[in-house]
């Protein structure tokens, strides 16, 4: 096969509609736009949304919710992926970033305790759920709150 021999699979393209070319084309006259109204002159636009006049539908519903720009956003790590520190070693964000345990830094780093931990750790973080810090001290580590 070379390039001249390619073709498009039969029904895959359609032939563009023509308009406004006499009564015997099936389009011609007013061109599929019926007769006069908004629609059928020429540079019509409608806003999305748009409902002829009517109330529109996002207007029609109550507001639902409220997002508090004050709240602070924690990154939740598991205590089960600390493991991959070395035994004794000083868990901090940077630590973490550094490890690819996380990605991004938002307002701070909250410990979780699902999993298990299996080594002695001073994790630093900015929250700990009251069972993950009892992991930690039960595996002889330490749990800081920055």
């Amino acid at each position: 096969m070379k390039l001249h021999d390619l073709k498009a699979t039969p029904g895959a393209t359609r032939a563009r509609k023509i308009l406004g070319r006499g009564p015997a084309s099936g389009q011609g006259k007013t061109a599929g736009k019926g007769h006069k109204g908004q629609k059928a002159r020429a540079g019509y636009s409608s806003k999305p949304g748009f409902e002829g006049g009517q109330m529109p539908l996002q207007r029609r519903l109550p507001k639902r919710g409220f997002n508090n720009i004050f709240r602070t956003e924690y990154v939740t790590v598991n205590v089960g992926s600390l493991n991959v520190f070395e035994d004794g070693a000083v868990v901090d964000l940077q630590a973490l970033l550094d490890a690819r345990v996380i990605s991004k830094a938002c307002d701070g780093v909250k410990i979780l305790a699902n999993g298990n931990l299996t080594k002695k750790l001073t994790v630093k973080a900015d929250a700990f759920s009251a069972s993950a810090k009892e992991k930690i001290e039960a595996a002889g580590g330490k749990a800081e709150v920055i």
